[in-house]
């Protein structure tokens, strides 16, 4: 077989598979007519038809972009900027401690004969947490007030000696060295006595050591000692008391936080409802949120910062004073401090959602003259209730896009409807490129 015949054959098959009983060919009824003359009669039917098919296409394409034309621009929802004051607040970790911690620690030496407390239980300054057998101490205290007792009966028999030898060397009847060593007698058992007092003062406060009272009211620790025990001078420590009510909250404050809230301060863009106390620590109010999300109910101040900075964490140490009158709050928790009192002035504030990534940073989409759409790149400073605050690139009086984003693109023409902060809950913003590595703080 040629090549022409392959090449025919093959014709006839496409052109047969493809039209498989042509309108127009059915309107034919042709038995007599043999295959061959069949194939050509419908081969010229569908070669006469192809411009009409084409003329077809052409106009139905040339309707669909005369519909392009007239279809109207996309409806985005916008926002107007308007700066505004807006309170703000710092949120830091934390970890709280007792207001006042103390060590209950054995004066005296000797053994320990009982506890008298119960563990983790709240005690009141004074009370007695252990007993140390004071029978050692009893006898002492015994011997020096016995010792006491023969000083003070010198003295008064230096005194009546010298009361009798006056009259006398005032007469001359006695010699001066006589008379000056009754009165050296005197002044000695005087000394004597002092000396045997201030024993017997030392050996009342050993025996009322062996009772260990608590020097703080607040809560108690595990005691350290156990009944019977050897305490000595150098292993002294028997529990230790932790007063909750008020409760201290320690936490620390990064040097670039710092820096920036005093340099607000000064500006004027960051106000501040408290004062400065006298110890530095500004006034901002104090809320605690616990490990389960929780806030605790009451809330504090801020008494304490320090002038310099801590090596150990990087920052400036500060506290935070808040009462536990039902002792819920517990010495050694992780929290976390809010503070607040802080107001942002002529702040410029935009939703989450309508900020979108740059491969060059932070830009939202502004609608310009004619409603026409042109891309601002924008510097931010934290993300505070779903908004950002914007401290570079925009201004009273722009608008934004917030919705419809996905349809938008920078230069086309949009519909612009004014929308609201709270339109929609705040979301995920579309990117336009891979995040930047640094995030708008």
């Amino acid at each position: 077989m040629t090549s022409a015949d392959k090449l025919f054959f093959l014709e006839r098959k496409c052109i047969m598979e493809s039209i498989q009983l042509h309108p127009v060919a059915r309107a034919y009824h042709m038995p007599h007519v043999e295959h061959a003359q069949l194939f050509r009669v419908l081969r010229t039917l569908v070669l006469l038809s192809l411009p009409m098919l084409g003329m077809s296409a052409c106009s139905k394409h040339q309707g669909i972009a005369v519909a392009a034309e007239h279809e109207p621009p996309p409806e985005v929802s916008s926002m107007t900027i308007h700066a505004k004051t807006l309170p703000t607040d710092f949120e830091y970790v934390g970890q709280t401690a007792g207001s006042r911690e103390t060590e209950v620690r054995a004066r005296i030496s000797g053994i320990l004969q009982n506890r008298l407390y119960e563990e983790g239980v709240n005690v009141k300054a004074g009370q007695a947490l252990f007993q140390i057998d004071p029978g050692a101490y009893q006898t002492q205290l015994a011997s020096v007030e016995a010792n006491a007792a023969v000083t003070e009966a010198k003295l008064n028999q230096a005194r009546r000696e010298l009361e009798r030898l006056t009259p006398l060397a005032a007469e001359k009847a006695i010699s001066q060295k006589e008379f000056d060593d009754a009165r050296s007698t005197l002044e000695t058992a005087e000394a004597g006595v002092k000396q045997s007092r201030a024993q017997v003062n030392e050996a009342r406060l050993n025996l009322g050591y062996t009772k260990v009272l608590a020097p703080i009211g607040g809560v108690t620790g595990v005691a350290i000692k156990s009944n019977g025990s050897l305490i000595t001078q150098t292993d002294s420590l028997l529990t230790t008391i932790v007063q909750t009510d008020p409760m201290y909250i320690r936490f620390s404050v990064p040097e670039s936080d710092f820096l920036k809230l005093n340099k607000d301060l000064n500006s004027g863009a960051l106000s501040l409802d408290g004062k400065r106390a006298a110890n530095g620590s500004l006034g901002f109010s104090v809320s605690i949120k616990l490990a389960d999300g929780s806030i605790y109910p009451v809330s504090g101040k801020m008494n304490f910062s320090s002038e310099r900075i801590n090596p150990a964490t990087g920052g400036f140490d500060a506290r935070a004073q808040v009462a536990n009158p039902n002792g819920n709050l517990r010495p050694g928790q992780f929290v976390r401090v809010m503070l607040s009192g802080a107001s942002l002035n002529n702040a410029i504030a935009i939703p989450q959602r309508a900020v979108l990534d740059a491969p060059k940073g932070k830009m939202v989409l502004t609608v310009g003259p004619e409603n026409k759409l042109v891309p601002r790149p924008v510097e931010l400073d934290g993300l505070k209730n779903g908004t950002w605050i914007v401290t570079k690139g925009l201004q009273e009086g722009d608008r934004i896009v917030v919705d419809g984003l996905f349809k938008a693109k920078p230069g086309m023409v949009v519909n612009p409807v004014e929308a609201t902060l709270t339109a929609k809950t705040s979301s995920s913003a579309p990117s336009l490129a891979a995040p930047t590595a640094g995030a708008a703080r």
